[in-house]
């Protein structure tokens, strides 16, 4: 009998923290639902007239992109995904606050609105609410994780 063989010696692999549970299934809901919205919102601008409004539409896009990663690793969970998670939320974080004041500004370089003009205003400012509470769910996690 191997050491592998006896049951106390035997290992089991340990899970890792499942990032999509609890509090963690609200924000996959959330970043899925903004990123289905943010590249609708996209397709559609795009599809009417991508030179009336370049650089908002290319922010949506942006915008979308990283709320599709952000969805994406919250479900893959473990510890790579929590940090590249943990990373875009403090770029996501950043994007709406630069892109707020931005806007706020100097409007005239905005001819449409995007996803994170204004603070996330006509999303009723959740833009900027979800990356800082994604992080503080991200940071949790590690801290059950360890």
């Amino acid at each position: 009998m191997s050491d592998t063989d006896r049951p106390e010696v035997a290992t089991t692999p340990e899970r890792s923290f499942d990032l999509g549970t609890g509090p963690g299934r609200v924000l996959v809901w959330f970043y899925g639902v903004f990123t289905v919205a943010a590249a609708s919102r996209t397709i559609v601008e795009m599809a009417r007239g991508f030179d009336r409004a370049p650089l908002a539409y290319a922010l949506s896009a942006v915008a979308a992109l990283v709320y599709g990663f952000i969805a994406y690793s919250l479900v893959r969970g473990g510890e790579k995904a929590r940090r590249a998670a943990l990373v875009c939320c403090a770029g996501e974080l950043l994007g709406v606050l630069v892109v707020g004041a931005w806007t706020l500004a100097e409007p005239a370089a905005f001819p449409d609105s995007t996803v994170w003009s204004d603070f996330g205003m006509g999303y009723l400012f959740i833009p900027v609410i979800l990356p800082v509470t994604g992080m503080i769910w991200l940071r949790r996690a590690k801290t059950v994780a360890v």
